[in-house]
């Protein structure tokens, strides 16, 4: 049974970078994994402040590594902390490097993709449909616009094959689309050696945020909670010994960080239920009741939450959604 003591004899080093979001369960984690031709695969590259730039060219330095090592980057999912570094990675390797990535999260790390303010409008009209006060997206709006700056956007990005396992020195992966956390989340397999790298699909001690994501036409066909349940239902029948997630240390026991968090999600399932029960409810007043002193600032993360957990119900058929008036109104069926 492979322990974290074991991952430098595989070759897979684990870089700890600094993000200033508490809510994400601690520092990033990227992946410095020793390939066949004596170089570096990436997978993520942490934050692109001035302070996880340093710590990732320290995380290197200690495994006695540099950037012109790097010759592929893999980014799990399309989140600032997650890629905003590999801009800094290209720069100072001084030779050509792939970033790899799920096409349905490429536009959000590739230059040329849509900008928040690209989809600021479409998310307002979503929100209000919520019922979320108007000045309450505005300081939201601002914190995300805030989180944006500290990444900046890659050159090029091209699809993973997912059909394709990645032979390194020691291991060899294979790449698996579990969305939820976002649509194209990528996690990594090491079915040998019962390791898998999870990213933020899976982390100990916090739920992966299932967050609303509407791309630049709108629509709610994703509904990330219902992906999310169906993915981690395939992660627990897999054999793991060590899960290497996208914050805090690696653990084990996988199963049982799954069944408590679907236990987690059943109560807070109950709670919207039980609010429901005293009559219809707007999306805004079902996170309110959910999280009564969240932040405004924090609405994004809150309604994404709650919106989540009532899409659950919606598709057990336990709650039906009203559609008249200037919000949607959520009921009991």
């Amino acid at each position: 049974m492979v322990t974290e003591k074991d991952l430098a004899d595989l070759g897979i080093h684990r870089i700890s970078v600094p993000i200033p979001f508490p809510e994400a369960g601690g520092p990033v984690n990227a992946y410095a994994i020793e390939d066949r031709d004596g170089g570096l695969l990436m997978f993520d590259a942490g934050l692109g402040s001035p302070e996880a730039e340093a710590a990732m060219a320290a995380g290197l330095r200690r495994i006695g590594r540099s950037p012109g090592d790097v010759r592929r980057v893999v980014v799990s999912h399309g989140h600032v902390d997650h890629y905003g570094g590999a801009r800094k990675i290209l720069e100072a390797a001084g030779h050509e490097i792939p970033v790899q990535a799920h096409p349905r999260d490429i536009p959000k790390m590739v230059e040329g993709g849509p900008r928040w303010r690209d989809l600021l409008p479409r998310y307002a009209e979503h929100f209000g449909r919520i019922g979320v006060p108007p000045e309450v997206l505005g300081e939201a709006s601002r914190e995300i616009s805030g989180g944006m700056t500290m990444a900046r956007r890659i050159p090029r990005v091209e699809p993973l094959d997912l059909a394709e396992p990645i032979r390194l020195r020691h291991v060899t992966l294979e790449p698996m689309h579990m969305p939820g956390h976002t649509p194209g989340l990528l996690c990594l397999y090491d079915r040998a050696h019962r390791l898998f790298l999870s990213d933020d699909h899976l982390l100990e001690r916090v739920s992966p945020n299932p967050l609303i994501e509407l791309g630049p036409e709108g629509g709610e066909a994703w509904r990330p909670l219902v992906a999310y349940l169906d993915s981690v239902g395939r992660l627990h029948a897999l054999e793991v010994d060590l899960v290497l997630p996208g914050h805090a240390a690696p653990f084990a026991g996988h199963r049982r960080v799954i069944d408590d968090l679907l236990r987690f999600y059943g109560k807070r399932q109950a709670r919207i239920r039980a609010a429901l029960g005293a009559g219809p409810r707007t999306g805004w007043e079902i996170t309110r009741a959910l999280f009564p002193a969240a932040p405004a600032k924090a609405m994004f993360l809150t309604v994404s939450e709650a919106m989540a957990n009532v899409e659950v119900l919606q598709a057990r058929g336990e709650v039906v959604r009203e559609e008249g008036g200037e919000a949607w109104r959520y009921r009991l069926a």
